[in-house]
C-alpha cells in the first residue's frame, strides 16, 4: 500500500514539474501585466496579438513559421514515404545500413547540422532566406518521418500489393491503393511530427536564416532586447490549445480506425466459421 502511494506521488510530482510552467504561462496570458504580476482577468493580450499596429512583427514571424513548417513537413513526408518503401524492400544488410544512415541526423547535435548546412549553402553561393530554412528543415525532419513509417511497413501484409499487381494495377496504382492505406497512420504521425519539429526548431534555423524571422528567432531576439513581449504569452497559449485539439482529433480518428479494423476482422472470422460449417454439413 505504501509503495503504491509513493509511486503515485512520484508520478504526480513529475507531472507537476513538467506542466506547472505551462500552467503559469496560460494563467498569466489572461492578465495585461507586462511583468509576471496578476492585474486582474483580461483578454487584452489576445486583443493586442491580433492588432496589426501592435503585433506586426509577431504576426509576420508566425506567418513565416507556418509557411516554413507546412512546406517542409509536406515535402519531408513525401520523401519519407518513398524512402521508407525503398528501404523496406532492400536486402537485410542494405536495409540496416540505410536505417543507420537515416538516423545520423537525429543522433547528431542540431548545432552540427545547422553549421553544416550553412557551410553547404555558402559553398554553392545560395542566399540565406526562407528557401534555405525550408531545405534545412526538410533535411532534419525527413529521418523522423522515416522512423514513423517503417514500423507500419513492417506490420503490413505484403500479399495485398502483389494481389493488386495480379489484378491489373500498375505499380504506382498498387502503391496508392494497397500500400498507402496500410501505412496511412504512420504517414500522418510523421507529418505532424515534422510539422511540430519545424515550428519548434531554433538551432538549425538561426544558422540558415537572414532577412526574415520565425517565432523561435523572434523570441530569441526579443528576449535579448528587453524581455519578452507580453502578447507572446497569448500566442503560446493558443499554440498549446491548438496542439491539444489536434492530439484529441488524431486519437479519436485512430481509435475509430482500430474499431473498424477489429469489426472487419470479426466479420471475416464469422464468415470463415460459417463457410467451414457449411462445408462440414455438405460432407455429412
Amino acid at each position: 500500500m505504501v509503495k503504491k502511494i509513493l509511486a503515485k506521488g512520484y508520478v504526480y510530482l513529475v507531472l507537476l514539474f513538467l506542466y506547472a510552467p505551462i500552467a503559469v504561462l496560460v494563467i498569466y496570458s489572461f492578465t495585461p501585466s507586462a511583468t509576471m504580476q496578476w492585474q486582474g482577468f483580461s483578454f487584452a493580450l489576445y486583443q493586442d496579438l491580433f492588432n496589426p499596429s501592435k503585433s506586426v512583427a509577431i504576426l509576420d514571424a508566425l506567418k513565416n513559421t507556418i509557411i516554413i513548417a507546412t512546406v517542409s513537413s509536406v515535402i519531408s513526408t513525401l520523401i519519407g514515404v518513398f524512402a521508407s518503401i525503398g528501404i523496406y524492400n532492400m536486402k537485410r544488410r542494405s536495409k540496416e545500413a540505410m536505417m543507420t544512415i537515416s538516423k545520423i541526423p537525429m543522433m547528431n547535435a542540431e548545432i552540427v547540422t545547422g553549421v553544416s548546412l550553412m557551410l553547404l549553402f555558402l559553398l554553392f553561393g545560395i542566399s540565406f532566406g526562407m528557401v534555405t530554412v525550408i531545405i534545412a528543415h526538410i533535411v532534419f525532419c525527413t529521418p523522423y518521418v522515416i522512423l514513423s513509417i517503417m514500423p507500419k511497413l513492417q506490420q503490413m501484409d505484403n500479399n495485398l500489393y502483389e494481389a493488386a499487381l495480379d489484378l491489373g494495377c500498375t505499380p504506382m496504382k498498387a502503391l496508392v491503393k494497397a500500400v498507402i492505406p496500410q501505412i496511412l497512420s504512420g504517414v500522418v504521425s510523421g507529418f505532424f511530427l515534422a510539422f511540430t519539429l519545424s515550428i519548434d526548431d531554433f538551432v538549425v534555423t538561426i544558422f540558415n536564416i537572414q532577412g526574415i524571422n520565425t517565432l523561435s528567432t523572434f523570441i530569441y531576439a526579443d528576449a535579448a532586447k528587453n524581455g519578452l513581449t507580453p502578447s507572446l504569452r497569448a500566442l503560446s497559449t493558443m499554440i498549446l490549445v491548438s496542439v491539444l485539439l489536434l492530439l484529441i482529433i488524431v486519437n479519436i480518428l485512430s481509435h475509430r480506425e482500430k474499431k473498424s479494423n477489429s469489426k472487419a476482422v470479426t466479420k471475416i472470422k464469422a464468415s470463415d466459421k460459417n463457410k467451414s460449417k457449411k462445408v462440414k454439413g455438405a460432407k455429412v
